[in-house]
């Protein structure tokens, strides 16, 4: 079953997230990619005020990051594609804690999840399992660094 997200929404609850970050989106958007790598959902996520001339969709594997164009809200843009998914809406999660958004959910006979349970279970997936991974680096990758930047006792003696 895939996700509708109210991503400032969402942000808000997740610890180390904050709105007035510039690249919170960023950062929301790589842990929502990681949390479906792992359980193999789709995901759209919505958020208001994308820069001018910049409103679009951003597809990031199973993640679709919709920036929704300034002077509408995301709560509106997700009340809209669930109207648009008809019966289809039944098939969906919506993640937020708005009213108003939950509102539209229910009408639309979606489930729905808060922000604050679905971060809990986001935050839960995405350091189980091993999904926080160290990167793999091969012999030669380590030789070519050395010989970039040197032994590092050389340096230190």
């Amino acid at each position: 079953m895939p996700y509708l997200i109210d991503g400032h929404n969402l942000i808000g609850k997740i610890p180390g997230l904050e709105l007035s970050e510039l690249d919170d989106e960023k950062e929301l958007i790589q842990l929502l990619q990681n949390y479906c790598h792992q359980v193999g959902k789709d995901v759209e996520v919505y958020f208001d005020h994308s820069a001018t001339g910049h409103a679009r969709a951003r597809v990031h594997g199973k993640v679709t990051a919709r920036f929704v164009r300034s002077g509408e809200t995301a709560d509106a843009a997700i009340a809209r594609h669930l109207k648009r998914l008809g019966k289809q809406a039944a098939n969906w999660t919506v993640v937020s804690s708005d009213r108003e958004v939950l509102a539209a959910a229910k009408r639309s006979h979606a489930r729905t999840i808060s922000s604050e349970d679905y971060a809990r279970e986001l935050l839960a997936e995405g350091t189980s399992n091993g999904s926080i991974e160290s990167p793999e680096i091969s012999s030669e990758e380590v030789e070519d660094w050395l010989k970039l930047f040197g032994d590092q006792d050389e340096l230190q003696g």
